[in-house]
């Protein structure tokens, strides 16, 4: 089969290239699926470029990634199943997450990947396999950060990078939630915050929302461009602050350690500032995040917004364009 190898850490354009290898076989409770789409997203460039450096440590391969075939999330149909996987058909149409963290390679840039039975949920018949593929990571990115905001009805939540792949779920998340939600990003994103269904949207360029009258419950910072002391000023009494540690391609944070020391500092200040989450490791099954994102997705409460597509053979220029960040909406691999 054709797939994209990884050869090590660096440029996309320098350790990506097409080959042909063998198509893999299901293991026990596995099942091999025939990808049709697979989405490009921020965790895929820090695997591809091994930046920061940390993240080498955290299960994807010091001197380079133990798994050589990039991406983690995916849709497609189920071809064959393994020993004890009987979730599933062949010919079913599935979406999910392959990777069991988002810092490893999950091997769905090419054309069959295997993947763990719990990992995957049913496509909803008129969700398009772009849509589908794109909102695995992203989507289970964005529930956990609006749960360790305790959101709920009635909420006022604001998200900073609502135009991105998890701020644009956050959105729609909290909205089907019965939250108000305003959106904030670039001007040029406004119009598409405005059709994901947020209530309001602020140009951060034109106005800081921190020294205005309004006040929030959440304050979901995807973008991870403000500070905690600034947002205090926007907060209801209770309410909570969330950064997600966005780290800009590497502009934002060293390249050793990333976002990593100001997580972890806000997790251990969770501990005495009410207006951060408490200190919380748990992370929902796998299996539980993608059944509810195909819930969202049933229900036409989420609708992901695909701005670009490409070839199998153009993963670097996909990464580039991604890292560029010009294309509205998600971009996705069709192998």
């Amino acid at each position: 089969m054709r797939a994209v190898v990884q050869t090590g850490y660096g440029s996309p354009e320098d350790v990506l290239r097409l080959a042909e290898v063998d198509e893999p076989v299901p293991g026990d409770g596995e099942v091999l699926v025939r990808v049709r789409a697979a989405s490009v997203h921020v965790d895929v460039w820090h695997v591809v470029t091994g930046r920061p450096y940390v993240l080498r440590l955290m299960g994807s391969g010091v001197r380079r990634p133990k798994r050589s075939i990039p991406g983690t999330d995916l849709a497609g149909q189920v071809e064959s199943a393994g020993r004890n996987a009987t979730r599933f058909q062949p010919g079913d149409a599935v979406f999910g997450e392959v990777a069991r963290t988002q810092w490893q390679n999950g091997g769905t840039f090419a054309e069959y990947s295997v993947v763990p039975q719990e990992a995957l949920a049913l496509k909803p018949d008129d969700v398009t396999f772009e849509q589908a593929a794109s909102v695995p990571t992203s989507g289970g990115i964005a529930l956990n950060c609006l749960r360790l905001g305790r959101l709920s009805a009635g909420r006022n939540v604001l998200v900073n990078g609502a135009g991105g792949a998890v701020g644009s779920i956050a959105v729609q998340a909290a909205r089907a939630e019965g939250a108000r939600v305003t959106g904030v990003d670039h001007g040029e994103k406004l119009e598409m915050i405005r059709w994901l269904g947020a209530d309001h949207v602020i140009d951060y360029t034109r106005e800081d929302f921190t020294r205005g009258g309004e006040r929030y419950d959440l304050i979901l910072d995807v973008a991870s461009t403000l500070s905690l002391g600034d947002c205090k000023r926007a907060l209801t009494p209770d309410g909570l602050y969330v950064m997600v540690g966005h780290d800009h391609f590497g502009e934002a944070s060293g390249r050793v350690l990333g976002s990593l020391p100001r997580m972890l500092g806000l997790v251990a200040r969770g501990r005495f500032d009410h207006h951060l989450p408490a200190p919380d490791l748990r992370m929902p099954a796998r299996g539980d995040t993608v059944a509810t994102l195909r819930a969202l997705l049933d229900a036409g409460s989420l609708t992901p917004l695909v701005g670009r597509t490409f070839p199998l053979g153009e993963v670097p220029a996909a990464l580039r364009s991604l890292q560029e960040g010009r294309v509205l909406g998600r971009i996705v691999i069709n192998p």
